[in-house]
């Protein structure tokens, strides 16, 4: 059987190819960080995100639309804070760590990498990395 694999996206549906998968699949992402103390993240996430949460689903948890049906999360559990490591790739990367340096935001790396591809990384009060990356100038 061959290894499933993506041959094509739109706004909310996803084409997987292989089997059992076949098809063509709703895509949500809910992509999570595990903080140590809800309110200072909800606070630092809002500065980051540049927004209030899109939805509070209850006390210890966060969410911000990214794009359509694409949510990054926050979730106060202390135990587990601090091992996230996501990136997101942005088409106006400069304007976006320039909106970031003016909300009291800097970056704590920048990377070229072989291929042109930048990569801006900063970390939360808990030390979870979340990355904007960027294609080449």
């Amino acid at each position: 059987m061959a290894e499933p694999h993506v041959v094509g996206y739109g706004k909310r549906r996803l084409r997987v190819v292989g089997e059992p998968y076949d098809r063509d699949v709703a895509l949500d992402l809910f992509a999570g960080i595990l903080v140590r103390q809800y309110a200072p993240a909800v606070e630092w996430y809002q500065r980051f995100l540049g927004s209030p949460p899109s939805f509070l689903p209850n006390e210890i948890e966060a969410a911000w639309e990214l794009a359509e049906h694409r949510f990054i999360y926050i979730r106060e559990q202390p135990e587990d804070a601090g091992h996230a490591r996501h990136t997101i790739f942005v088409d106006d990367l400069d304007v976006r760590t320039a909106s970031l340096a003016r909300r009291g935001i800097e970056p704590t790396s920048r990377e070229t990498l072989d291929n042109g591809v930048r990569k801006v990384t900063y970390h939360d009060p808990c030390d979870n990395e979340i990355s904007f990356g960027g294609a080449p100038l």
